[in-house]
């Protein structure tokens, strides 16, 4: 099993942000789960990867080629893969995984979770897709969701495919039990 972590180049303010990217990253190894992640040593990103090798996990990272500067690929990666660009980065990155996990970050962060979750309300994958909630990060994001549901952009459903918790092993769990949803057009 291998989840990706999509996550920030940049590790937030405070401890707690880079504390629980290590601690997923050694508790994805410890439970011999590979991790998928964008490539690169800086931020959360970096933090989530150091954090399972550290344990002696599998650590794909996909970075573009044109990033290779500026977001500094991992070096002592399992594998890293460079591709052509970031839609590229984030296909095989979906591919590679048999789940996805976002820890708090920014627009980039988003981006990857906005898509994957909409590849799987058209069904394009049916994998889960988890939230780690540290510190209420992505409460107002799941009441903008709610907002969705309440106005009628979003069937109920389409919400209940992004599992928020605040422990990694729950939401983890929550991946072992996880019944996608029959896709939106089917």
């Amino acid at each position: 099993m291998r989840i990706c972590v999509y996550c920030g180049s940049a590790t937030g303010r405070g401890e707690r942000f880079a504390r629980v990217a290590r601690e997923v990253g050694e508790y994805l190894a410890k439970n011999g789960i590979g991790l998928v992640y964008g490539g690169a040593t800086v931020g959360t990103m970096g933090i989530v990867a150091d954090g399972a090798l550290s344990m002696g996990g599998e650590v794909i990272g996909v970075l573009p080629e044109n990033l290779t500067h500026g977001e500094l690929p991992h070096r002592g990666l399992t594998d890293l893969r460079l591709v052509g660009t970031m839609h590229e980065r984030k296909a095989l990155m979906a591919e590679l995984s048999d789940g996805f996990i976002a820890l708090p970050g920014g627009a980039g962060t988003l981006d990857e979770l906005a898509e994957i979750w909409t590849w799987a309300q058209l069904g394009m994958h049916d994998k889960p897709i988890g939230l780690l909630n540290v510190d209420g990060f992505y409460d107002p994001l799941m009441a903008f969701v709610d907002r969705m549901v309440d106005e009628e952009f979003l069937r109920p459903g389409r919400r209940e495919m992004l599992l928020l918790d605040t422990d990694i092993d729950r939401l983890v769990q929550r991946f072992r039990d996880y019944v996608p949803p029959q896709p939106k057009w089917s």
